[in-house]
């Protein structure tokens, strides 16, 4: 069985490793297992179903399974064959710094999206003379074609390949990427669109921006079996975006072609702090010289999905959740900090109660309720090895409408005694669950708490209005984020081609701030290395020079949850770097 057929195969299961292989592997056996190198620490390894036990933390630990990440809310376009509005851009110095005397349009920068593909046939990713501006895309998805070097799946379509296409009757019969969702095209065209009629029809942030695309395959069905996520929302694992955040790096050359990479999907799982393995890798990756990481706070903000608490040592709280008909089921977990620990008791809406489980013991129990006819998992692992903290996963499968009530008791330790809980991304959830006493902080989705990558909030740049749904800071840690606010109500993007042109509409959310960060980045990342102003500027250096120009209201003290350190300004960055007082 060859690498791809593994890497596709619903008999083998996809893990995040440490270069250690699992327990009881064989080195060298083709049935058992293959891998690809992400970097110097991390591995995406492929392992056969047969020889390794269910998928639970406490048989693989918490690090290793892979976690599913969406495009925080379902996209569809709330307008479509709307009017280009420039606004967002105006507001956020985009358009000024893209004009003379400076002229910064993303020339020579690398602008890559690890997302749902792009329509690559829209005229808004060509150049004048009608050529293709995206350099590659990897289609995940698409098994036709021959892969990137040293990645056995998908099908990669080289500039020179989408240029032959565009000059087809029928391009996709030789490039057969296509962006059903249109997520990615959204973004990469608010992000880098050319303009249209004098930017008068369309106008990106980094026009000029060379583009490198990833399109995510669907994660695997034992992936979504085990988080319980509905069949028909996208949904995305970790080892593909890995691989395809390596993919979009290869791109850069340093002193010559700088990239920025923009992600737009979340997850709602993790401790919050920028520990997990994504958020550790796009950090290395965010570190290099003239490389940057852009990450969408995500909508969770305002969906009850966390909630966060103080226990006195000896002492218990009650969280209740409630839970709508026709539930399929959910994940939950608990988090616990150093060196407290603790026991957990679930209550169902008729009463049945779960015995307490100790986290002391790392145990894993499964309990079905008599009358609900509910199963619960709950599954504990007492230090998580990438945080070292505590975590408890509770899997309820086929849960009985109504309110049901999660004890938590403080068995002992003199740590701070705060413990904090997430449900999934509200798209995953086939129904509703929600906290009824609900935390809005701390709602970032994975991996907007690594650092350097800069994270981005969203708000209406119409009146200065925080967007409700944004994901708020800071990190379970305190570390802070978001580190800025860019625009993301109502910002035009392209929706679709028709006969050949761009239909224009308009979308909302985080993933839009984010690309309109990005494409603000690219600006930059002209002026500071391919124009040799500033040529060893990296993702550190780049949020920095973010932050210094930032937009501030003086309503608020800063940084803060829900804006970071200010708004987006491009104009104030370049005000900032020249000397003049701020406007």
């Amino acid at each position: 069985m060859t690498c791809k057929e593994k890497i596709l195969s619903e008999d083998y299961i996809d893990l995040i490793n440490y270069f250690i292989l699992p327990q009881g592997s064989v080195e060298g056996n083709d049935d058992v297992f293959c891998y690809i190198p992400v970097n110097e620490r991390f591995l995406s390894i492929y392992y056969s179903r047969a020889v390794l036990p269910p998928l639970e933390v406490s048989s693989y630990y918490y690090r290793y399974i892979p976690r599913l990440y969406g495009l925080m809310q379902p996209f569809a376009p709330e307008a479509l064959d709307r009017n280009f509005d420039i606004q967002p851009l105006v507001k956020s110095g985009i358009t000024l710094i893209q004009r003379e005397p400076l002229s910064l349009t993303g020339r020579d920068v690398v602008l890559g999206f690890v997302d749902t593909g792009i329509d690559y046939r829209n005229p808004v990713f060509r150049r004048a003379d009608g050529s293709t501006r995206i350099l590659a895309i990897w289609d995940q998805s698409v098994q036709t074609g021959t892969p990137p070097d040293g990645y056995f799946y998908g099908s990669e379509y080289t500039r020179e390949q989408i240029n032959e296409a565009l000059q087809a009757e029928e391009p996709l019969e030789l490039v057969p990427s296509v962006d059903e969702i249109g997520h990615g095209t959204a973004m990469a065209s608010a992000a880098a669109g050319s303009a249209l009629n004098g930017g008068l029809d369309f106008l990106g942030a980094a026009p000029d921006a060379d583009i490198v695309v990833v399109k995510l395959k669907q994660a695997k069905q034992f992936l979504r079996d085990y988080y319980m996520t509905p069949d028909d929302v996208p949904a995305y694992e970790t080892n593909d975006i890995m691989l395809g955040i390596k993919y979009i790096s290869s791109y850069r050359i340093p002193f010559e072609k700088p990239s920025v990479i923009c992600l737009g999907v979340g997850s709602s799982f993790g401790e919050h702090s920028g520990s997990s393995s994504l958020s550790q890798y796009i950090s290395s990756v965010g570190s290099e010289i003239n490389q940057a990481v852009i990450v969408a706070a995500g909508n969770e903000g305002n969906s009850a999905h966390h909630f966060s608490g103080h226990i006195d040592a000896g002492q218990s709280i009650r969280v209740e959740m409630m839970v709508s008909e026709n539930t399929r089921g959910f994940l939950l977990e608990l988090w616990g900090r150093i060196p407290d620990f603790y026991s957990v008791t679930v209550r169902s809406p008729g009463g049945e109660m779960v015995p307490p489980v100790s986290g002391r013991l790392g145990q894993s129990v499964q309990y079905t309720f008599v009358y609900e006819k509910t199963k619960v998992l709950l599954d504990y692992q007492t230090i998580e090895s990438e945080s070292g903290n505590e975590v408890a996963v509770m899997r309820f499968e086929a849960p009985s409408p109504g309110l049901w009530t999660v004890i938590i008791t403080r068995e002992g330790g003199d740590g701070p005694g705060n413990v904090d809980m997430w449900l999934p991304l509200r798209q995953f959830v086939d129904g509703r669950v929600e906290f009824l006493q609900p935390t809005p902080e701390t709602t970032i989705t994975a991996p907007g708490f690594a650092q350097p990558p800069i994270t981005v909030s969203a708000y209406n740049s119409r009146n200065n209005s925080f967007y409700i749904n944004s994901g708020q800071g800071f990190s379970s840690e305190g570390g802070i984020k978001p580190d800025i606010a860019a625009p993301g109500v109502d910002i035009s993007i392209v929706s679709g081609t028709v006969q050949g042109k761009a239909v224009v509409g308009t979308s909302t959310g985080t993933s839009l701030s984010a690309a309109l960060a990005a494409g603000a980045a690219a600006q930059f990342m002209q002026w500071a290395v391919v124009e040799h102003n500033s040529p060893y500027v990296g993702g550190v250096a780049l949020r920095n020079y973010f932050l210094r120009g930032a937009g501030r209201d003086s309503a608020y003290s800063y940084p803060n949850r829900q804006w970071g350190y200010g708004r987006l300004d491009m104009e104030g960055l370049f005000n900032w770097i020249a000397g003049l007082p701020a406007q």
